[in-house]
């Protein structure tokens, strides 16, 4: 049986968000361990971060905790950073395949539009399954930047 190259097979996910905030602190929200954490994993998880070599070349590797006390660890290499408007990383699962990240993050109005996209992915299937989590991360994304402009 043929296997599909999965980068052929067009599965990826994109997510798009509007922030009321510039970009530069949207992108200070990706690259700041202290900001990141508070965000990163979906509704009602935690994050922890063993490491954050944020640079091009540097290597990240972060877990959440769920609220049922199942923790998942992640890491991945930066690839292109452009402050404030793009990230590039790789992620991946612990004894998962790697997948590509971009993070374009452009000025709109008098805020951002944050588009987020992933891929490639196997199948459609573990394509969505990545969508809701990180839908509800970017959901917690919008709140930390809410709270971010509060305190300026």
């Amino acid at each position: 049986m043929a296997r599909t190259d999965p980068a052929k097979a067009g599965y990826a996910l994109e997510i798009s968000r509007s922030f009321d905030a510039p970009p530069a602190l949207v992108f200070k929200a990706w690259t700041s361990k202290e900001h990141l954490l508070r965000w990163w994993g979906p509704k009602d998880f935690t994050a922890t971060s063993q490491r954050l070599e944020f640079r091009e070349g540097g290597s990240y590797r972060h877990a959440i905790h769920g609220p049922d006390g199942n923790s998942y660890g992640m890491s991945g290499v930066y690839r292109e950073i452009v402050e404030p408007e793009r990230l590039v990383f790789t992620f991946a699962w612990d004894d998962e395949p790697e997948t590509l990240v971009t993070v374009t993050i452009r000025p709109e109005g008098d805020g951002t539009r944050l588009t987020f996209r992933q891929e490639p992915f196997a199948d459609a299937a573990s394509r969505d399954s990545h969508e809701s989590g990180w839908g509800e991360c970017l959901d917690k994304l919008v709140a930390e930047i809410a709270r971010q402009g509060e305190r300026a």
